[in-house]
Order: structure tokens, then sequence, then C-alpha cells
């Protein structure tokens, strides 16, 4: 199918030229797949950065490139389980079973509707009093951990390429126990005024759940956010958070969409809601090179 051509003397047909241009070439994009499962949580202290959304949509994305992907819905508010169309409410399993109780991870995963190759395991207001159960447990930090692990070498989850841990805006336990059972952090950060506010607290304590209860974790991945094209402070943060993390900042910017905050409310990610999207084409391009970096060699 020949794409439309766009005179590109004015600002908005210049963009609207390179959105056609940028979904053409995902139309023939390969994600490849990584050679071991790559475990990623996604954390920020801060609230309202984008991280649910992130995880969701990153999640989505590469399943639509091909990947069986799992996400782990850690946060009470339960917000990843409901973008994905997974029902969280009243008597059905969730992780909250896993962490504190001995139910098998395998028990409460979930298929979402929007692409079978799509998995959750969802949240409930269950969870909001784990912190406090957790307390204590022995091997309070390693629940999460252990019955990831004992999923992942079962017949049950043992084509699962990615997953995908959402946390609470929070250093709690449940925090931890994510930190502890992956082996990637992706840390989204928005384009806004106190961005780096608290990151540098949370690579702190990276660093000291790497020294203490996880010698695997990286901070592999930096995401911007919400960004506006048209604000000289938008342009700023994301120097100022590239000259920080040359490395793990990815080339990708998401911008601020109204059809990514739509999606949730009907139970899909941005990539099912409106494919064509600017939202969407920018989490795609992001789990592509989320895909990319971790290929193997």
């Amino acid at each position: 199918m020949t794409q439309p051509q766009f005179d590109q003397s004015t600002p908005l047909a210049a963009e609207l030229a390179d959105l056609s241009n940028r979904r053409a070439a995902l139309a023939k994009a390969v994600a490849p797949k990584p050679s071991r499962t790559r475990v990623f949580t996604v954390a920020n202290q801060k609230g309202g950065v984008g991280k649910t959304t992130t995880a969701v949509n990153i999640a989505g994305a590469l399943a639509r490139f091909g990947s069986t992907v799992l996400v782990i819905d850690l946060d009470p508010q339960g917000n990843a389980s409901t973008a994905l169309g997974i029902d969280h409410h009243g008597d059905i399993s969730s992780i909250y079973d896993v962490v504190v109780g001995v139910t098998p991870l395998s028990d409460v995963v979930q298929v979402s509707p929007e692409n079978p190759r799509l998995l959750c395991a969802p949240s409930n207001l269950d969870l909001a009093g784990a912190e406090i159960e957790l307390v204590s447990m022995a091997a309070r930090e390693y629940r999460l951990q252990r019955a990831l692990q004992a999923f992942l070498d079962s017949s049950a989850g043992s084509n699962i390429d990615y997953v995908f841990i959402d946390c609470p805006p929070s250093l709690g336990l449940l925090t931890i126990n994510a930190f502890v059972a992956a082996n990637e952090v992706l840390i989204p950060i928005q384009c806004e005024y106190y961005a780096l506010e608290g990151v540098s607290q949370l690579v702190s304590n990276i660093e000291l759940i790497r020294g203490h209860l996880n010698p695997a974790l990286t901070l592999s991945t930096i995401l911007l956010t919400m960004f506006d094209t048209r604000t000289n402070l938008a342009h700023q943060v994301v120097s100022d958070v590239r000259s920080h993390f040359p490395h793990q900042t990815l080339s990708t910017l998401i911008p601020r969409s109204v059809r990514v905050s739509e999606a949730p409310s009907y139970g899909q990610t941005v990539i099912e809601y409106d494919q064509s999207s600017p939202g969407a084409v920018s989490y795609q391009e992001a789990a592509l090179e989320i895909a990319h970096r971790g290929a193997p060699q």
C-alpha cells in the first residue's frame, strides 16, 4: 500500500509526514526475542509519571511484535489490570495470594482479551494490607522472586519472553519484592518540573538492593514520558536526563496524548485502542528499542 505524501511546508504538515513515515517503518519492523526471559521492574517513587501506562503499553507493543509478555500488577490500585481488560474484583485470585499466601503464580495469571500473548497477574485491594502482613514473614523480600522463578521454570511459564512488574509509587516491601524478582529496572520520567527529584534517591535504593539482596539488578532503561514539544522546559528536562543517564535513556520520547489517557477506560492499551495515534506509535518505537537492546549478540 502506497503511503500518502504530505506537503511539509507547515509545521503541522511536517508533523503528519513524520508520523506517516514512522507508521510505515513500524509496519516493517521486527522485534528480536531475548535469549532468556527479561524481567523488568517499572518503578518511580514519584507518582503520576506514567509508570503503569508505560508498563502496559510497552508490554502490549512487545506482544503485538510477537513476544509473550507477562505483566505483574503489584500496585493495590490495580490500574494495570484494568488497562489490560482483566477482572480483578471480588473473589478472583490475585498476586496478593501469591505474595502473602502459597498460591502458585500459574493459578492467578490471566490472558488479556487484547492479545493471547499478553498475560497478567492481577492486583486487588487486598494487596493494600500486604505490606503489614509481609513484615513477620520469613524471607519476606524474596516472596515474589521465588514464585516468579517457579512459574518461569514450569511448562506454563517457559515461553515467557518479558515480565513487567508494575510497582506502587513508594519503596515498601512490595516494591522491594519487585526489585529482588527483577534483573532490570525501567524508570519512566515525566518531562516536567521536578522530574529528576527523587530519581537520585531511587538510584541509591537500587544500589542498596543490588548490594544486599539482588546482585543481578541493573538500571537498564529510562523512558521520558509526557513530552510536550512546544515547551522549553520539556526540552531542558530531556537534555538533563540524557546528560545524567546517557546509556540508559531511550531515544524515543512519549508525547502527551489524549488517546493514551483514554485507552485504560476501555480496558485496552493504546496499542489496541488506537494503534496509529502518536502515543501508540511512540510506545511501539520504545518497545522496539528495548527489544533490540536485549537481543542476542
